[in-house]
């Protein structure tokens, strides 16, 4: 049974009950999300071969202390770093180290940033250098499988219509979607209801409802969908060693369809298409 709920009336999650925000948290969000959205733009310069991916999580933690946010990762179930960089066949949650980003790489960099008790959480796929064309077609795929699914996300639809459009234009490009992830609910909770797969059937799942606010982040494979975690806990990687991209975007439900939060002030929010467009 689903419950839908003031959010303000609440503070922690609770299985099965979505909170509706209204204008302050609409605001709230608007203001942390466009601070993260920044932040990964200022980082796009920085991403080149030579550079360790400790470098950018410093630059990343650097910019929310110097504008009055804080990493949302930091210490969160003891992950010690402001980004999350998931490099090549790692699928999520890769952890900065001295290690140089390679040309042809391609890095995944997710970024929350808390403010004013807000969180505002997106994450981009950036190539280091000159990449391959099957890098550079996954990529492209990625940003098409979330533009799918912020299309299908407005009142009157479901989880399952955003899952299954997603899912849609993946396997329509013989890729596959990863199921171990998922979106989530979020606003002064870095996590909460609803779950938001990448997957599923249209027609299914939650409906929507305006004041609902979420991430769609879908996990894209070259190969098969299945991962493992390695033994730090946090590092998720494709089983067959495929390349894998993942983007996304905090996004509230509107009475009329959708506002995405995270919209990159600079159009860099894909920094492949804006690097080939330049």
């Amino acid at each position: 049974m689903i419950t839908y709920v003031d959010a303000s009336s609440r503070a922690r999650r609770t299985s099965g009950v979505i909170p509706i925000h209204g204008e302050e948290g609409f605001a709230g969000m608007r203001k942390a999300s466009a601070l993260t959205a920044q932040a990964l733009d200022i980082l796009t310069e920085f991403v080149e071969p030579g550079v360790p991916t400790a470098k950018l999580d410093q630059i990343a933690h650097e910019f929310a202390r110097d504008h009055g946010a804080v990493p949302a990762t930091i210490f969160y179930k003891g992950y010690r770093h402001a980004l999350c960089t998931s490099i090549n066949h790692v699928v999520c949650h890769g952890i900065p180290d001295e290690r140089p980003l390679r040309e042809g790489d391609i890095v995944n960099i997710d970024l929350t940033l808390v403010v004013d008790g807000w969180h505002g959480d997106s994450s981009r796929m950036y190539p280091v250098g000159e990449i391959s064309r099957k890098a550079e077609r996954l990529i492209e795929v990625t940003y098409q499988s979330l533009d799918a699914g912020i299309a299908a996300a407005k009142p009157g639809a479901t989880t399952g219509d955003i899952g299954a459009a997603i899912q849609a234009v993946a396997e329509g490009e013989r890729m596959s979607v990863v199921r171990d992830f998922v979106g989530h609910g979020l606003g002064r909770l870095f996590h909460d209801e609803p779950n938001i797969l990448h997957f599923g059937t249209a027609g299914t799942g939650v409906p929507l409802k305006p004041g609902m606010i979420f991430t769609i982040e879908p996990m894209i494979n070259l190969g098969r969908p299945h991962v493992k975690i390695l033994s730090d806990g946090w590092t998720a990687v494709t089983r067959d060693r495929t390349l894998s991209s993942q983007c996304e975007h905090s996004i509230g439900i509107t009475e009329t369809g959708c506002e995405i939060f995270t919209t990159s002030p600079a159009s860099l929010f894909n920094p492949l298409a804006a690097r080939a467009a330049a």
